[in-house]
């Protein structure tokens, strides 16, 4: 196998994947499940060791940073030992998880002593009764304190809130406060066309710009210099004589495609170079084919880096009421 760096025909440089290690969660989230939705069936979901064989292959090629998803990844038997099993053939690679952070308590200790570098913590709402409308589950108060013991155990914490017209809009005084008073990232992300069957429409989409200037009109905001910056599509913002940071991303309205720079690997295998593209490569039959394995999987994964689309362009040809990508983001991975 090749050890030159993945480079699009953009002039792109893939160092990040998101690794999808189940599309099952214990939420109901609209905005990510449908109301007819199926699970992946169990014999075609990628084994840990077949996990670990493909993160192989993309740090071998310049990946440098992977963050573990789900689904909610902590309700597949085993994440934690996986997770710790990564951290120990990969040492120089970073890695994230993004949770909704139910199911964290009894692993926050490990956590930090495997080395995780980031822990993103979806959480839509403070307002627990509106949470179980969003989740159909009553589980605010849980999410709530792991945020705090995640805190207080030394990890960067980054809590991430899809914005939602008619949603949460009236919680961005909440919001801000708890940014104010945590050292967090606290991060506003536009509500995006992902998947059949869910609740996105246009009017549903709480703009990047209007959530900037509900929040400059509660408190102080001061841009963080790119070099502070931790990665990723964030615009960042220090809050005057707060304690934490805030965070606008902007897929829908001011996308960042000239700069993507990840790949997801999904479940049950299967490759896919852009959010907002149903396009696949399928990885799980070369990797567990008997003649074909690693190498071949090696050269699918080059071919489809230089594929990558300009996620935009799909954007501008979305139809009208519809999404640009038919796939559900729970299968994808967050």
């Amino acid at each position: 196998m090749s050890e030159a760096p993945l480079t699009d025909r953009y002039g792109r440089k893939v160092s990040y994947m998101r690794v999808s290690v189940t599309d099952r969660c214990n939420l109901r989230c609209s905005y990510c499940v449908s109301q007819d939705m199926s699970f992946i069936p169990h014999p075609t979901i990628l084994r840990y060791e077949e996990i670990l064989d493909l993160m192989g292959i993309g740090v071998s090629l310049g990946v440098d940073k992977i963050r573990f998803t789900g689904g909610e990844p902590f309700v597949r038997k085993g994440f934690m030992g996986f997770l710790e099993s990564a951290a120990l053939r990969h040492p120089s690679v970073e890695l994230c998880v993004t949770t909704n952070a139910t199911l964290i308590e009894p692993f926050i200790p490990r956590l930090a002593e495997a080395g995780v570098k980031r822990l993103n913590i979806s959480l839509d709402t403070l307002d627990p009764a509106k949470f179980e409308r969003i989740t159909k589950r009553n589980l605010f108060h849980d999410v709530r304190s792991n945020i705090d013991r995640a805190v207080e155990a030394g990890l960067n914490v980054k809590v991430n809130v899809v914005a939602m017209g008619g949603v949460n809009q009236d919680e961005l005084p909440a919001f801000v406060s708890m940014a104010s008073s945590l050292p967090i990232d606290l991060r506003f992300i536009e509500f995006m066309p992902i998947g059949d069957g869910t609740r996105w429409s246009r009017d549903a989409v709480w703009l990047a710009k209007d959530i900037l200037g509900g929040i400059k009109d509660l408190v102080e905001l001061e841009p963080v210099a790119r070099e502070k910056r931790t990665g990723g599509p964030a615009r960042m913002y220090d809050i005057k004589g707060g304690q934490g940071r805030i965070g606008i991303i902007s897929p829908y309205s001011n996308h960042f495609c000239a700069s993507c720079n990840r790949l997801r690997l999904t479940s049950d295998g299967n490759l896919r170079t852009c959010l907002f593209s149903d396009r696949v490569y399928r990885l799980r039959p070369a990797l567990r084919h008997p003649r074909l394995g690693l190498p071949f999987v090696d050269r699918i994964i080059r071919k489809a880096t230089q594929a990558k689309p300009m996620g935009h362009k799909l954007l501008e040809t979305m139809p009208s009421g519809g999404g640009v990508c038919h796939t559900r983001m729970s299968a994808i991975g967050g």
